[in-house]
Protein backbone atom coordinates (compact mmCIF):
# COMPACT_ATOMS: atom_id res chain seq x y z
CA UNK A 1 0.00 0.00 0.00
CA UNK A 2 1.12 3.58 -0.89
CA UNK A 3 0.31 7.05 0.22
CA UNK A 4 0.53 10.28 -0.95
CA UNK A 5 -0.39 13.37 0.44
CA UNK A 6 -1.76 15.69 -2.13
CA UNK A 7 -2.37 18.20 0.38
CA UNK A 8 -1.74 19.08 4.19
CA UNK A 9 -3.22 22.77 4.51
CA UNK A 10 -6.19 23.92 6.04
CA UNK A 11 -9.07 25.62 4.58
CA UNK A 12 -7.02 28.60 3.31
CA UNK A 13 -3.93 26.82 2.34
CA UNK A 14 -0.41 28.24 2.87
CA UNK A 15 0.76 30.48 1.86
CA UNK A 16 -2.57 32.69 3.27
CA UNK A 17 -3.83 35.16 0.66
CA UNK A 18 -2.25 38.35 2.32
CA UNK A 19 -0.43 37.27 5.27
CA UNK A 20 3.14 38.64 5.70
CA UNK A 21 4.25 35.95 8.46
CA UNK A 22 7.35 33.61 8.05
CA UNK A 23 5.59 31.00 6.88
CA UNK A 24 3.83 32.32 4.35
CA UNK A 25 7.34 33.77 2.88
CA UNK A 26 9.24 30.92 3.59
CA UNK A 27 11.36 29.23 1.06
CA UNK A 28 11.05 25.71 2.27
CA UNK A 29 8.99 23.66 -0.47
CA UNK A 30 7.37 21.61 2.87
CA UNK A 31 5.53 25.04 4.38
CA UNK A 32 3.82 25.44 0.71
CA UNK A 33 0.47 23.41 1.62
CA UNK A 34 -2.67 23.07 -0.89
CA UNK A 35 -6.03 21.87 0.95
CA UNK A 36 -5.87 18.25 2.48
CA UNK A 37 -6.60 15.24 0.21
CA UNK A 38 -4.49 12.18 -0.07
CA UNK A 39 -4.10 9.30 -2.64
CA UNK A 40 -4.27 5.91 -1.37
CA UNK A 41 -3.15 2.78 -3.65
CA UNK A 42 -3.59 -0.85 -2.98
CA UNK A 43 -2.35 -2.74 -5.74
CA UNK A 44 -3.76 -1.43 -8.75
CA UNK A 45 -6.48 0.51 -6.75
CA UNK A 46 -6.12 4.06 -6.48
CA UNK A 47 -8.62 5.86 -4.09
CA UNK A 48 -8.59 9.48 -3.19
CA UNK A 49 -9.39 11.08 -0.09
CA UNK A 50 -11.34 14.51 -0.29
CA UNK A 51 -11.02 16.86 -3.71
CA UNK A 52 -10.85 20.42 -2.91
CA UNK A 53 -10.23 23.68 -4.77
CA UNK A 54 -6.46 22.44 -5.29
CA UNK A 55 -7.64 18.85 -6.82
CA UNK A 56 -6.79 18.98 -10.11
CA UNK A 57 -3.40 20.63 -9.40
CA UNK A 58 -2.89 18.15 -6.86
CA UNK A 59 -3.64 14.94 -9.89
CA UNK A 60 -1.96 17.01 -12.54
CA UNK A 61 0.87 16.91 -10.20
CA UNK A 62 0.95 13.07 -9.12
CA UNK A 63 1.11 12.20 -13.40
CA UNK A 64 -1.94 9.45 -12.87
CA UNK A 65 -4.58 9.23 -15.43
CA UNK A 66 -6.89 6.72 -13.59
CA UNK A 67 -8.52 7.29 -10.12
CA UNK A 68 -11.12 4.19 -8.63
CA UNK A 69 -12.95 6.59 -6.24
CA UNK A 70 -13.27 9.73 -4.09
CA UNK A 71 -13.94 8.93 -0.40
CA UNK A 72 -15.45 12.53 0.90
CA UNK A 73 -14.61 13.01 4.91
CA UNK A 74 -17.28 15.52 4.85
CA UNK A 75 -18.91 18.36 3.40
CA UNK A 76 -16.95 21.88 3.37
CA UNK A 77 -15.71 23.00 0.12
CA UNK A 78 -12.15 22.64 0.81
CA UNK A 79 -12.79 19.08 0.85
CA UNK A 80 -15.45 18.88 -1.75
CA UNK A 81 -14.77 22.00 -3.90
CA UNK A 82 -12.91 20.49 -6.87
CA UNK A 83 -15.52 17.48 -7.65
CA UNK A 84 -16.22 18.71 -11.03
CA UNK A 85 -12.48 17.81 -12.15
CA UNK A 86 -13.35 14.16 -12.43
CA UNK A 87 -13.89 15.16 -15.73
CA UNK A 88 -10.72 14.92 -16.61
CA UNK A 89 -10.91 11.09 -15.57
CA UNK A 90 -14.04 10.74 -17.21
CA UNK A 91 -13.34 11.81 -20.59
CA UNK A 92 -9.29 10.93 -20.62
CA UNK A 93 -9.91 7.72 -23.24
CA UNK A 94 -12.81 9.33 -24.87
CA UNK A 95 -15.17 7.72 -26.78
CA UNK A 96 -14.64 5.11 -23.50
CA UNK A 97 -16.23 7.15 -20.71
CA UNK A 98 -15.08 5.75 -16.69
CA UNK A 99 -17.29 7.18 -14.38
CA UNK A 100 -15.78 8.14 -10.70
CA UNK A 101 -17.05 5.95 -7.74
CA UNK A 102 -17.78 8.87 -5.02
CA UNK A 103 -18.72 7.79 -1.12
CA UNK A 104 -20.18 9.89 1.13
CA UNK A 105 -22.23 9.78 4.37
CA UNK A 106 -26.03 10.82 3.60
CA UNK A 107 -25.57 14.42 4.44
CA UNK A 108 -22.25 15.02 2.73
CA UNK A 109 -23.96 13.19 -0.06
CA UNK A 110 -26.82 15.58 -0.20
CA UNK A 111 -24.45 18.35 -0.30
CA UNK A 112 -22.95 17.18 -3.78
CA UNK A 113 -25.92 17.07 -5.13
CA UNK A 114 -27.04 20.17 -4.35
CA UNK A 115 -23.67 21.99 -5.33
CA UNK A 116 -23.15 19.62 -8.71
CA UNK A 117 -26.76 19.28 -9.51
CA UNK A 118 -25.76 19.41 -13.05
CA UNK A 119 -24.02 15.94 -12.60
CA UNK A 120 -27.39 14.41 -11.78
CA UNK A 121 -29.50 16.04 -13.66
CA UNK A 122 -32.38 14.01 -16.26
CA UNK A 123 -31.14 15.78 -19.16
CA UNK A 124 -27.23 16.59 -18.80
CA UNK A 125 -25.39 18.46 -21.25
CA UNK A 126 -22.09 17.03 -22.84
CA UNK A 127 -19.02 16.94 -20.69
CA UNK A 128 -20.62 17.19 -16.79
CA UNK A 129 -18.88 15.38 -14.66
CA UNK A 130 -19.84 11.59 -14.79
CA UNK A 131 -20.33 10.03 -10.98
CA UNK A 132 -21.73 7.38 -9.21
CA UNK A 133 -22.72 8.77 -5.92
CA UNK A 134 -22.79 6.10 -3.37
CA UNK A 135 -24.27 6.39 0.48
CA UNK A 136 -22.46 4.51 3.31
CA UNK A 137 -23.68 4.19 6.92
CA UNK A 138 -20.66 5.06 8.96
CA UNK A 139 -21.30 2.45 11.41
CA UNK A 140 -20.86 -0.24 8.59
CA UNK A 141 -17.65 -1.73 6.81
CA UNK A 142 -17.57 -1.01 2.88
CA UNK A 143 -15.97 -2.19 0.12
CA UNK A 144 -14.51 0.04 -2.80
CA UNK A 145 -13.22 -2.62 -5.93
CA UNK A 146 -11.67 -5.42 -3.04
CA UNK A 147 -10.52 -2.59 -0.81
CA UNK A 148 -12.64 -2.97 2.30
CA UNK A 149 -12.77 0.63 4.19
CA UNK A 150 -13.65 0.57 7.80
CA UNK A 151 -15.10 4.73 8.55
CA UNK A 152 -14.28 5.95 11.08
CA UNK A 153 -16.87 8.65 13.11
CA UNK A 154 -15.91 12.01 14.84
CA UNK A 155 -17.02 15.56 15.18
CA UNK A 156 -15.51 18.25 13.19
CA UNK A 157 -17.80 20.36 15.57
CA UNK A 158 -21.06 20.53 17.47
CA UNK A 159 -22.53 21.15 14.21
CA UNK A 160 -20.77 19.09 11.75
CA UNK A 161 -19.87 15.30 11.98
CA UNK A 162 -16.47 14.21 9.93
CA UNK A 163 -15.64 10.61 8.84
CA UNK A 164 -12.54 9.59 9.11
CA UNK A 165 -11.43 5.94 6.98
CA UNK A 166 -9.77 3.10 7.71
CA UNK A 167 -8.09 1.28 4.88
CA UNK A 168 -6.27 -2.04 6.08
CA UNK A 169 -3.22 -0.82 8.05
CA UNK A 170 -3.54 2.83 7.80
CA UNK A 171 -6.20 5.04 8.99
CA UNK A 172 -6.66 8.86 7.85
CA UNK A 173 -8.43 11.18 10.03
CA UNK A 174 -9.23 15.11 8.95
CA UNK A 175 -11.13 17.70 10.55
CA UNK A 176 -11.54 16.19 14.04
CA UNK A 177 -12.38 17.52 16.86
CA UNK A 178 -14.18 14.85 19.06
CA UNK A 179 -13.74 11.44 18.50
CA UNK A 180 -15.86 8.55 20.55
CA UNK A 181 -14.10 5.51 22.61
CA UNK A 182 -15.63 3.03 20.55
CA UNK A 183 -14.27 4.69 17.57
CA UNK A 184 -11.02 4.73 18.68
CA UNK A 185 -10.80 0.71 19.04
CA UNK A 186 -11.39 1.01 15.73
CA UNK A 187 -8.04 2.24 14.89
CA UNK A 188 -5.92 -0.57 16.98
CA UNK A 189 -3.23 -1.85 15.00
CA UNK A 190 -2.92 0.24 12.44
CA UNK A 191 0.73 0.93 11.58
CA UNK A 192 0.08 4.63 10.31
CA UNK A 193 -2.06 7.08 11.69
CA UNK A 194 -2.58 10.00 10.09
CA UNK A 195 -4.48 13.24 12.05
CA UNK A 196 -5.39 16.57 11.14
CA UNK A 197 -3.23 19.04 14.01
CA UNK A 198 -4.35 22.57 13.10
CA UNK A 199 -1.76 24.69 14.92
CA UNK A 200 -0.49 24.50 18.33
CA UNK A 201 -2.91 27.19 20.50
CA UNK A 202 -6.60 25.57 21.02
CA UNK A 203 -9.03 26.00 18.30
CA UNK A 204 -13.14 25.51 18.44
CA UNK A 205 -12.94 22.66 15.82
CA UNK A 206 -10.11 20.83 14.61
CA UNK A 207 -7.44 19.13 16.83
CA UNK A 208 -4.43 20.98 18.01
CA UNK A 209 -0.81 19.84 18.17
CA UNK A 210 -1.26 18.64 21.61
CA UNK A 211 -4.49 16.88 21.32
CA UNK A 212 -3.50 14.98 17.93
CA UNK A 213 -0.27 13.99 19.96
CA UNK A 214 -2.80 12.24 22.75
CA UNK A 215 -4.67 10.30 20.00
CA UNK A 216 -1.40 9.32 19.04
CA UNK A 217 -0.58 7.84 21.96
CA UNK A 218 -3.74 5.84 22.29
CA UNK A 219 -3.26 4.38 19.25
CA UNK A 220 -0.03 3.32 19.07
CA UNK A 221 1.03 3.18 15.36
CA UNK A 222 4.55 2.77 14.45
CA UNK A 223 4.47 6.18 12.50
CA UNK A 224 2.25 8.51 12.62
CA UNK A 225 1.75 11.97 10.69
CA UNK A 226 -0.15 15.35 10.87
CA UNK A 227 -2.17 16.80 8.27
CA UNK A 228 -4.40 19.99 7.97
CA UNK A 229 -1.95 22.36 9.26
CA UNK A 230 -2.19 26.23 8.80
CA UNK A 231 0.23 28.92 8.56
CA UNK A 232 0.23 29.06 12.74
CA UNK A 233 1.77 25.50 12.94
CA UNK A 234 5.10 27.29 12.45
CA UNK A 235 7.98 26.53 10.09
CA UNK A 236 8.21 22.87 8.68
CA UNK A 237 11.79 22.79 9.93
CA UNK A 238 10.93 24.45 13.39
CA UNK A 239 8.01 22.18 14.04
CA UNK A 240 9.23 18.97 13.19
CA UNK A 241 11.62 18.99 15.80
CA UNK A 242 9.33 19.58 18.24
CA UNK A 243 7.80 16.36 18.06
CA UNK A 244 7.73 13.01 19.46
CA UNK A 245 9.50 10.50 17.90
CA UNK A 246 7.63 8.29 15.26
CA UNK A 247 5.44 11.79 14.86
CA UNK A 248 6.18 13.70 11.86
CA UNK A 249 4.16 16.68 10.37
CA UNK A 250 3.43 15.49 6.65
CA UNK A 251 4.31 17.61 4.02
CA UNK A 252 2.66 18.00 -0.11
CA UNK A 253 3.75 15.28 -2.25
CA UNK A 254 5.34 12.71 0.37
CA UNK A 255 4.71 9.06 -0.28
CA UNK A 256 4.92 6.37 2.13
CA UNK A 257 4.77 2.68 1.67
CA UNK A 258 2.69 1.03 4.20
CA UNK A 259 2.99 -3.21 4.79
CA UNK A 260 -0.34 -5.08 3.68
Amino acid sequence: MRLTFLGTGTSQGVPTIGCRCEVCHSTDPRDSRLRTSAMVEVGDVRIVIDAGPDFRYQMLRTGVRHIDAILLTHEHKDHTGGIDDVRAFNFVDFPVIHRVDIYATARTAACVRKDFDYAFAENKYRGVPEIALHEFDPSKTFDVKGVQVVPIRGQHSDRFEVTGYRLGRLAYLTDFKQIEESEIEKLQGVEVLVVNALRWRDHISHFTVEEALALIARVKPRRAYLTHMSHDIGLHADSASRLPKGVELAYDTLTIEIED
